[in-house]
């Protein structure tokens, strides 16, 4: 008979399931352990863990996906298709302003907080602390996957760290965003930097807050006197009345209370059970806060990064990383694009391309593949592999141009600028390649290819020194090229 620990009124073997807290029993965390349970029966949990410091720890993927431009690079589609191979997968960063694009028994779904890897069976999808949390976007994202067939319970996990955008961070975005003296940035107007800004000045909500209705409401009164001067000071705005801010919080507490919990400890005890885990991120490496076109960038680190931090998972852990680029460059919003195309040529790679964001519905601004950029973000983000997407959309371009290099005044410049003085006024310089003007959406292997998109492919790596593993041909799912076994 197994020996038996008790927490609470449960009694769980060695070989099944441990809660990492009595605040988690609704949710229960995968543990893997040899001598957590080595004490005498009916341990105390606070006793069993302090004994959780041996493992045998097991040879462990972790995968981080990151985008190499701008966003809306085709990450969910690759995310969807390597969710197949995993058995975590998490999200580490970002909000409800991005979203990935997911078909489902021939339906589209958008995601922009659940983790792509929900559609599949015997996934943990988990959501880390360095994403902030919409909670109506939350609740309604599950009502539609519950709608959908997809079951839940016990296969979504949301940190207890993570902070709450309130109404406030969408009133202040969209404010700030309305000619209020600052630089327009083209934000989505959803609260995302102005959460990041309260997280960072330590004035922030987080889910675990919700556990303590007491405490929960003390700091939101606290948070609500102070946006209420600043909002009405800067914008002439005026919040709706304390007591209907904290009930419609409180509305959606029991439905996430259900499924918070210490997902360091989570993802500490899936590593050491060998487990394969893909780590997802939203936008692209150029909008990341630290590394991108600043101030044009999101709130948070977007690149390989921000998932050691936003997952508590530490650095020496993660030995791949995936950057996914399509094969011409979009951007949505403000800020600098050296390859942009104002011209027939950019309308036609929207248009062909689909390129409308999967939030917002703006359409996106649209160049030529621009392999100065890519190489910073391989350079910031230590990337190995490479997905190229959207291939596809050149098929009925006669001529095909990428950047290999910028030229500002009569200096040549190898690598990308951190000056939006220098990069608005530097030239792209191409190489022009002819287009192979055949369809290639469908085709399951890269020799079957026309000979000339084989060559910007063999360009694209050459230029970049990093493989491509995953050639993207098409909308579907399915359209896909798979060159090298990720896991």
């Amino acid at each position: 008979m197994p020996r038996r620990s008790k927490l609470g009124n449960s009694f769980l073997s060695r070989d099944k399931l441990l809660f990492a807290s009595k605040s988690d029993c609704s949710l229960p965390l995968r543990l893997a352990v040899d001598k957590v349970l080595g004490g005498e029966d009916n341990t105390p949990l606070g006793q069993t863990l302090s004994n959780f410091v041996v493992y045998r720890e097991k040879f462990m993927p972790v995968a981080v996906v990151v985008g190499m431009q701008w966003g809306d690079e085709g990450k969910g589609k690759i995310i969807d298709l390597l969710a197949e191979e995993v058995d975590v997968v998490a999200r580490y960063q970002g909000g409800h302003n991005a979203g990935h694009t997911i078909c489902f028994n021939e339906k589209q779904f958008v995601l922009h907080l659940i983790p792509s890897g929900i559609f599949h069976e015997n996934k943990l999808c988990v959501i880390g602390n360095g994403v902030v949390l919409d909670p109506l976007a939350l609740v309604e994202e599950m009502r539609q996957l519950n709608e959908a067939g997809i079951d839940l319970e016990g296969r979504l996990v949301i940190s207890d760290r993570a902070n709450i955008i309130m109404p406030y961070h969408g009133t202040s975005d969209k404010g700030r965003e309305s000619g209020s003296g600052f630089q327009k940035i083209g934000t989505t107007g959803r609260g995302i930097g102005p959460s990041y800004a309260d997280k960072i000045a330590r004035a922030g909500i987080r889910t675990c807050d919700l556990r303590d209705e007491t405490y929960l409401k003390e700091r939101l009164q606290a948070n609500y006197q102070e946006k209420q001067k600043i909002l009405k000071s800067l914008y002439g705005t005026e919040l709706p009345g304390f007591n209907s801010l904290f009930d419609e919080l409180m509305s959606y507490r029991e439905t996430i209370l259900k499924y918070i919990a210490d997902t360091h400890i989570l993802m500490r005890d899936q590593i050491a059970q060998g487990k394969n885990i893909l780590c997802e991120g939203a936008q692209g490496t150029m909008l990341d806060v630290d590394h991108g076109t600043y101030p044009f960038v999101t709130s948070s680190n977007s690149t390989a990064g921000g998932a050691c931090t936003g997952l508590g998972i530490p650095p020496t852990k993660v030995n791949r990383v995936l950057g996914v680029i399509k094969a011409y460059t979009t951007r949505v919003g403000e800020g600098p694009f050296p390859t942009e195309l104002l011209d027939e040529d950019g309308q036609r790679l929207g248009k062909v391309g689909n390129e409308f964001g999967a939030t917002t519905g703006r359409p996106r601004r649209c160049g030529w593949f621009d392999a100065v950029q890519c190489k910073k973000a391989i350079n910031i983000a230590g990337i190995d592999s490479i997905a190229l997407t959207k291939i596809d959309v050149l098929d009925n371009f006669k001529k095909i141009k990428i950047c290999y290099q910028y030229k500002f005044g009569k200096k040549i410049i190898y690598s990308m600028p951190s000056s939006n003085k220098i990069l608005n006024n530097i030239k792209p310089i191409y190489l022009t390649l002819e287009g192979w003007c055949a369809n290639t959406s469908g085709i399951k292997n890269k020799k079957s290819l026309p000979q000339k998109a084989q060559q910007f492919i063999k360009v694209i790596e050459k230029l970049l020194n990093i493989p491509i593993v995953f050639l993207s041909n098409g909308p579907d799912r399915n359209d896909i090229i798979n060159l090298k076994k990720l896991y």
